[in-house]
């Protein structure tokens, strides 16, 4: 966990101004016991933990309480412009907060919408998260982290394998992860000089370790994928082994061409290619990169060549889009390795409180009387 600014200096510098002097003016003219009213724009997966979390810190520290009320709870699914908590505390003690709690509440809401809606659409493979090195600074990278986790949750409950962990140790927690997980980048294929002497330097390093192997660096996909598992034999039959497809979208995966990714689907699910399709789904199909056909033809040369056992972790750009077409295709994915449910329309993540109840009176700005439904009961 990152250290919380607690201390009043730090809180007035990332304050907005005018919560500043709102807090003074109060301060002067005579205190009153508020109630806000916290949502977003557009449906999200509830997940308020880090700002409930930051709020009783503040309180503890400044020696008093808030009253937060989840109207959703942790996990559960909020529409567009629904109150998703009702906080109560005297003005003065909230007036400065507004800034940085809505911050903690945003992005992560819309972050586990994505991972919830990833995981459903794909409920047999399991999800590694890699959000880290695209998050910007180290509160996002927690923010991102417990996203994935609340929305991988909500999937569990519905049937889904979910995340099963992240790829750093420091958020491993939030996915119930004694450390992070993963194997090799490319980087170390780069500096081993074969896919194979990689895999090899992994081993002897790592022992008691499953090991995932990189296999694009070349691109030379099924080549190097199969003479690793017919290097490590015993780790292919044991299930210990997996072959990780990170194919770049500026080429095919070996062996692959339009046509015959047309192929590869037309043998395992010829349904998929004829059902109308817009542009992303028909690269996502049988485009390059790690395509539902790519996933196919590896799955293909991993049976035929007798490694049954073997399973395929895929990675590059695996968002809600993209899972669900691979959901549709079928593909025989293990695991998926994404940091896609980071959210891409940022404007989309921005959370808005309003003051609805003075003194525990009903009062709200026009045009936002939709936020008075719950207000009405006993927020005093």
């Amino acid at each position: 966990m990152i250290p919380h600014p607690l201390a009043q200096a730090d809180i007035t510098a990332r304050t907005d101004a005018y919560f500043n002097r709102t807090r003074e003016i109060v301060g002067k003219f005579g205190d009153r016991r508020v109630t806000y009213a916290v949502f977003l724009r557009r449906p999200v997966v509830s997940a308020p933990g880090l700002m409930v979390e930051w709020l009783r810190a503040v309180a503890e520290a400044r020696g008093t309480k808030f009253e937060i009320e989840l109207i959703h709870p942790e996990g559960t699914w909020a529409g567009a412009g629904e109150p998703l908590a009702y906080i109560t505390g005297q003005f003065t003690q909230l007036a400065d907060l507004e800034t940085i709690f809505l911050q903690k509440l945003g992005a992560p809401c819309v972050a586990a919408h994505n991972a919830f809606q990833m995981c459903v659409a794909l409920p047999k493979a399991s999800f590694l998260a890699m959000d880290a090195r695209h998050c910007a600074g180290a509160e996002m990278q927690e923010m991102m982290a417990y996203a994935a986790a609340v929305g991988s949750r909500a999937a569990q409950r519905e049937g889904a394998k979910g995340f099963i962990g992240n790829a750093n140790d420091w958020t491993s927690h939030y996915f119930g992860a004694p450390v992070g997980y993963g194997t090799m980048p490319h980087a170390l294929i780069g500096y081993a000089g074969s896919t194979i002497r990689a895999a090899e330097m992994f081993v002897e390093t790592y022992p008691e370790e499953n090991l995932t192997v990189l296999v694009d660096y070349f691109g030379r996909e099924i080549t190097d994928g199969l003479a690793v598992c017919r290097h490590f034999p015993e780790l292919a039959a044991e299930g210990r082994m997996a072959v990780r497809l990170d194919t770049h979208g500026v080429r095919f995966l070996e062996g692959l061409d339009p046509q015959e990714s047309y192929a590869v689907l037309e043998r395992h699910v010829p349904g998929a290619l004829r059902r109308y399709r817009s542009q992303d789904e028909l690269r996502y199909l049988i485009g390059t990169g790690v395509s539902a056909a790519a996933i196919w033809h590896m799955r293909e040369a991993l049976d035929e060549s007798g490694f049954p056992h073997v399973r395929i972790v895929a990675s590059s750009g695996f968002g809600v889009e993209k899972c669900s077409v691979m959901a549709d295709a079928h593909a025989p994915i293990d695991t998926v390795g994404t940091g896609s449910f980071i959210p891409q329309n940022w404007s989309e993540t921005y959370a808005t409180a309003d003051i609805v109840a003075y003194d525990g009176e009903p009062m709200v700005k026009l045009g936002r009387e939709f936020l008075l439904r719950s207000a009405k009961r006993d927020l005093g």
